[in-house]
């Protein structure tokens, strides 16, 4: 048993030393039974801020992995938007469900131990409530409620991002900003694709839907009258716009070759089976915006209640993502490389260039919310 350890551990020492991962920290509470990882990629720009996603991960190999590449993603994904934050991210072992008092308030104070290098926020299972309690035990935490000086559930604003997106790609694909009549597959209609399909049809799109949670399904399928196809089968469906709005990984050498759109405009993390996939797109003809571009508008959201937080300031930051989006395509376009090449490369400038004058206020106090 000893052996395997040690075999794990030079593995994640190797792993998160390739990408220049600033720390992982490995949470254990066994009366709570929490298990839990919180990995801080990046703090150059600033704390890093991302959520805690709470999922039944097979293996313990699979969440640390989960978690080094959404560490990541958030370090991209803050500095495309123009934010002063680094990344993180945090994952937690177990069924949603199963979630008590005693195990997020034990998560909470491992999060305060970190002193401000990583702030927490939503992600898939965990919700509004959650962050709630989780402020009991720590200040380093977004997404809670307004009662409590936060900006409430962050996946309306993520939804509206999306949308925003979408209508940057329409411009470049059919000239007209307009999803009217364009049909568009939604492919997980929780907390976000829910949202966002809400916006779909009031923007007149022609909306097809898809969940493997046959609850979420029926309940989008029900207020909005829209179609409805298996999970298994939604990316291959004739239409516009593809839509992936729930967990990563959907977009493989495999599913690429099925594809029937213009355009992949999703909210979900990590969509790319691998960065190569990029190129496989472009060689079908589908034009991808970058997920980290495109689902931001969460983080821009909940990021504003460090500066004390302001509704309208937030929706105008949000509204940038359609300049964002429309700049990735363009300098994609200019340069003859994928748009996730230069939506890296954006990303990757601004770390280098901001970055340093970060180096400079790096004992400066964190910008966190009061209490």
């Amino acid at each position: 048993m000893a052996r395997l350890y040690a075999r794990q551990a030079v593995n994640v020492f190797d792993r998160i030393g390739d990408e220049d991962y600033e720390q992982v920290v490995f949470c254990h509470d066994r009366p709570s039974g929490l298990r839990a990882v919180i990995a801080v990629h990046s703090t150059r720009l600033g704390p890093g801020l991302g959520g805690t996603r709470f999922h039944p991960y097979a293996t313990e190999d699979a969440a640390v992995e989960d978690v080094l590449r959404l560490s990541k993603g958030m370090t991209y994904k803050s500095a495309v938007a123009g934010l002063d934050l680094g990344g993180g991210k945090a994952v937690i072992i177990g069924e949603p469900r199963d979630k008590t008092e005693p195990l997020l308030r034990a998560y909470g104070r491992f999060v305060d131990s970190l002193g401000g290098r990583y702030i927490t926020a939503e992600d898939v299972g965990t919700t509004q409530a959650d962050m709630d309690l989780i402020l009991r035990e720590t200040p380093f935490v977004t997404g809670v409620s307004r009662s409590l000086g936060g900006s409430g559930d962050p996946s309306a604003a993520t939804a509206t991002g999306v949308l925003y997106a979408m209508r940057a790609v329409a411009n470049v694909v059919w000239g007209d900003t307009s999803l009217e009549g364009r049909a568009v597959v939604v492919s997980g209609v929780g907390k976000v694709g829910y949202s966002l399909v809400r916006h779909l049809v009031e923007e007149r799109a022609v909306v097809t839907v898809s969940d493997v949670s046959p609850t979420a399904l029926d309940r989008a399928a029900a207020d909005f009258e829209v179609s409805v196809v298996p999970p298994e089968k939604a990316h291959a469906v004739e239409c516009d716009i593809f839509s992936p709005c729930a967990l990563g990984g959907v977009l493989t050498p495999t599913t690429i070759a099925e594809l029937r759109c213009a355009a992949v405009v999703g909210s979900a993390n990590n969509q790319l089976l691998d960065a190569g996939c990029a190129g496989l797109l472009a060689d079908a003809g589908v034009l991808y915006a970058p997920d980290y571009v495109v689902n931001a508008g969460g983080i821009i959201n909940v990021a504003e209640e460090l500066l004390g937080y302001d509704r309208d300031r937030a929706d105008g930051q949000i509204r940038r993502i359609f300049d964002t989006t429309a700049a990735v395509l363009a300098a994609a376009a200019t340069e003859g490389i994928t748009t996730l090449a230069a939506a890296d490369r954006m990303a990757e400038r601004r770390l280098e260039q901001v970055g340093r004058v970060g180096l400079i206020r790096r004992g400066a106090p964190l910008p966190v919310r009061r209490r």
